[in-house]
């Protein structure tokens, strides 16, 4: 019996070895399966094994073969436990039931399959494996994860208890190294869904959309492709909805319908660790039949916010409106008469528009046709004035009312030419005026040549070297002037059609140019339609919208301005703009001609500038233009002002005048002491560009409070680094904008012009308008080599229709409604937007809600609107659509 007992156990060690064994050789196989190149080799190599881990390794294989986008870099580790998680995973997701692309249960060839997405500040990585619904038979998966579990001594739940687990703990690993410079995975993790039409044939990837800013990341939406100026997402049209809460919407088009936005529901799960399995009595909300098929991917849920804003304030800035004594009786005035108009009225007239809202467009019954500007042909207001000696009709005279007309188009208006070639030439037909041409023609300003308007880079002082030479000549007369390093912000006056502010690009240098809208027929309109920054502006009796010390260069070549009369008021105005130590370059007749009247003018400026303290520093003659020009310096100090006479003219400002009170100021024959306290703007000159567009202004202390309430040198840094996140991962890669087109951008709210700063090293150039309400930031926005203006978008800007590719606009429209309507603003933005040319809104989500309204009714494409939390982003595309009929009144040309 002993001998009979030893052999019984000999016998059953050796059963328990072989079937071990053959458990670990067919471990290996689903191993070699798993990890296997070729899906076709998979079933030859798994004929002879049991048929529970033949059902285990087809679930494997399946799903490998169905998500085509695992990326080779995703490492899963190749031991038992990821086996069991695999087919464990498949197991528990097969008991779900299977939904189609439409959003509907559908059949296993039609399932729309889930990637992992891992985004981090250096780009995006996709293909990290996601469970999803399969339609595998339930009973062979669960009877592999009986036979593994039975294989270890364990329960079947505690087997699938252990795979999600490892599945959840395998993924983090995995999300680990591929997002190597992520500081948290899990805010990094973002769920994509592919959007696959049922039924179709052919393979096709939906593009996926993020938008990411410091506040966290959202992504899932369909990318609408800016082809040129045309967008391509899908051959649906949809009907009109209001953005939800917490969704994204995408717009569809046809070529001949209008598009739409779909609000779409948010993903509820996002993470391994939540899956969890569906009940077989719970219904699945099914879209609408009409709608199955057009909606867009869903954000995932529990994503960070994309669109809080921060929380701002005006913190140790002030504002112009506070700065302007005049534009606060004004406003006053203004407040006044909207009350009594009210009253009268019984606010009847509001409540019925704000109960039912609507939209009738009409085209402007102006004199001036497609080229209007409100504020500078209010011809009402120009006829009243009693003098224009000092250009008082030239100035800006706004109407009461902001027009709500729409300005009509040039009838043959087509897309503008692409920078760099639009230096050099652009449509006739967007600009159809020739009198210019005819007029400066010998001067190489602008030349007509069949459909062009040619620009051959001359002007009057550089007819026949050009602009280059011209600019070149600066910098040999002065070295010290160091285009693009140390003069990097200039100030054009008189600009002509920009010609020296547009080759300034290729020296580094950035040029504010303005002229006035004159007898010099649209010559700030050829600039603009040439890509080349430019304002409608005139030296009359109001300070220019610009601070105190910001310009690095004030430039003048036979701008027509009288500077030597009344008391020099009018150079007296580019000394409040120049930095010390800032450069006045003249380039005139009296410079270097003999005529008695320049030899008198002459004089007169050089006792002017002598009073003024200012230093010549260069005076030089062009043999190739036979022009000449003079360099005039600024000082650094108060040294030569506290050596005057108490009386000499020009005196010294009163300490009670703010030279930074730019809006609705009057001119002052008077000069402000220059800044030397080392703790004060202006007192010294900023770094060299490019690194003062980073560098933190040295006059920005920790004991100043920044817009967003942060110590005022972090607020800036943390401003610059959100907008370097938003730009780079949204709007550079995620918007659908096709950049190529982008030219003119001006951002609307500008607080420390981050976004400017973010889009430097693009083919563009921002405008940054600082409201008059907002913080006075605008001279943190010179400081850092880039340029700005004050505005009150209660009003019109000063600048010709179909002036801007891209609109920018962060928390703008909210805030001006407790100071006026939000419809005239919109208007405004139709005006100055060129066909095609694309807005963004960022702001909360009742006003975006009312925006979208306002430009679906002018037949603008809403390209896609995101919504969370009650703050919301939209992005527009504005039409070549204009309404047909005229406002009938001409008394109500400038206020209808």
């Amino acid at each position: 019996m002993a001998l009979f007992d030893r052999n019984q156990k000999q016998r059953s060690s050796l059963f328990s070895t072989a079937t071990i064994a053959l458990f670990v050789a067919l471990c290996l196989v689903g191993f070699w399966m798993v990890s296997s190149p070729s899906p076709e080799a998979v079933p030859a190599a798994t004929a002879t094994a049991a048929d529970i881990n033949k059902a285990a390794a087809e679930v494997v294989v399946k799903d490998k073969e169905e998500d085509s986008s695992i990326d080779a870099t995703n490492n899963f580790k190749q031991d038992s436990t990821n086996v069991v998680a695999e087919a464990t995973t498949a197991a528990t997701e097969a008991e779900k039931p299977a939904v189609d692309a439409k959003g509907g249960e559908g059949e296993g060839e039609k399932l729309a399959s889930k990637n992992q997405s891992f985004d981090d500040e250096n780009g995006r990585t996709e293909g990290g494996e996601l469970v999803k619904p399969e339609t595998a038979e339930t009973d062979g998966a669960a009877a592999a994860a009986a036979a593994v579990a039975a294989s270890q001594g364990k329960s079947v739940d505690d087997t699938v208890t252990d795979a999600k687990e490892q599945a959840a703990t395998d993924t983090k690993e995995s999300v680990g190294q591929d997002s190597k410079t992520s500081g948290d995975t899990k805010e990094s993790l973002a769920v994509s869904q592919e959007d696959t039409a049922a039924g179709d044939a052919k393979e096709t990837s939906s593009k996926k959309q993020t938008f990411d800013d410091e506040n966290g990341k959202m992504e899932g939406v369909d990318m609408v492709k800016d082809d040129g100026n045309k967008t391509f997402i899908s051959d649906d049209v949809v009907s009109v909805k209001p953005i939800a809460d917490d969704t994204t919407s995408v717009t569809t088009t046809t070529t001949d319908k209008t598009e739409a936005v779909v609000p779409t529901e948010t993903a509820t799960a996002t993470a391994l660790e939540e899956t969890t399995k569906t009940s077989d009595n719970e219904e699945q909300p099914q879209p609408r039949d009409e709608e199955q098929k057009l909606l867009p991917e869903a954000l995932p849920n529990g994503q960070a916010e994309l669109l809080t804003e921060r929380a701002a304030q005006n913190g140790s800035f002030t504002t112009q409106a506070a700065e302007s004594t005049n534009e606060q009786k004004k406003r006053a005035e203004r407040k006044k008469k909207q009350k009594k108009n009210k009253k009268a009225a019984g606010g009847k007239a509001d409540q019925a528009e704000a109960a039912s809202p609507s939209y009738v467009w009409k085209l402007c019954n102006t004199s001036t046709g497609e080229d209007y500007i409100p504020c500078l042909d209010n011809e009402a207001a120009i006829r009243k004035l009693k003098t224009d000696k000092h250009y008082e009709h030239r100035e800006r005279h706004c109407p009461a009312d902001p027009p709500t007309c729409l300005v009509p188009a040039p009838s043959s208006y087509r897309d503008p030419i692409r920078w760099p070639h639009s230096r050099d030439k652009i449509w006739y037909h967007n600009v159809p005026h020739t009198k210019l041409a005819d007029y400066k023609g010998h001067q190489n300003w602008v030349k007509l040549s069949g459909e062009h308007l040619t620009f051959p880079g001359g002007g009057t002082q550089f007819k026949t070297g050009g602009a280059l030479h011209y600019i070149d000549l600066i910098q040999q007369a002065l070295p010290e002037v160091a285009w693009g390093r140390r003069s990097r912000v200039v100030l054009d006056v008189g600009c002509g059609v920009a010609s020296f502010g547009g080759y300034l690009f290729d020296r580094g240098a950035l040029a504010m140019s303005f002229a006035p809208k004159d007898e010099h027929e649209a010559q700030v309109q050829f600039a603009l339609e040439r890509g080349i920054p430019a304002i409608s502006a005139v030296m009359g009796t109001k300070r220019l919208p610009f601070p105190s010390n910001v310009f690095d260069v004030v430039h003048c070549a036979r701008c027509r301005v009288p500077w030597h009369i009344d008391g020099g008021k009018l150079l007296l105005e580019l000394n409040r703009l120049l930095r010390p130590g800032g450069l006045f370059v003249w380039s005139a007749t009296p410079v270097y001609q003999k005529l008695p009247e320049d030899v008198e003018i002459w004089e007169d400026m050089v006792k002017l500038t002598k009073a003024m303290c200012w230093e010549i520093v260069a005076k030089t003659k062009d043999t190739i233009d036979a022009v000449g020009l003079v360099i005039f310096r600024k000082p650094v100090n108060n040294h030569c002002y506290d050596s005057r006479q108490q009386d000499e003219q020009p005196p010294l400002c009163e300490p009670s005048d703010d030279p930074n009170a730019a809006w609705n100021i009057s001119l002052r024959a008077c000069m402000h002491r220059v800044p030397t306290d080392a703790s004060v703007r202006g007192s010294r000159w900023p770094e060299k560009w490019p690194a003062r567009a980073e560098k933190v202004p040295y006059w920005l202390n920790s004991t100043q409070v920044g817009v967003y309430g942060k110590p005022a040198p972090e607020d800036f840094a943390s401003d610059y680094q959100h907008w370097k996140k938003v730009v780079r991962n949204s709007y550079l890669a995620g918007m659908g904008i096709d950049w190529n087109t982008v030219r003119n951008v001006m951002d609307m709210r500008a607080v420390y012009g981050g976004l400017a700063a973010a889009l430097r090293d693009m083919d563009v150039w921002v405008m940054n308008t600082v409201n008059i309400d907002s913080p006075d930031t605008l001279p943190v926005i010179y400081e850092r080599g880039l340029f700005g203006i004050y505005h009150d978008w209660c009003e019109s800007f000063s600048t010709y229709p179909r002036s801007y590719d891209l609109l920018h606009a962060d928390h703008l429209f909210s805030k001006l409604k407790a100071r006026c309507k939000v419809l005239p603003v919109i208007v405004e933005v139709d005006r100055i937007l060129r066909p095609n040319g694309k807005l963004i809104v960022r702001d909360d989500k009742e006003t975006v809600d009312e925006i979208v309204e306002v430009v679906r009714s002018m037949q603008w494409e809403v390209r896609m609107t995101v919504s969370k939390r009650k703050e919301a982003m939209l992005c527009a595309r504005k039409t070549m659509w204009r309404p047909t009929e005229v406002v009938e009144s001409p008394a109500r040309r400038f206020n209808s």
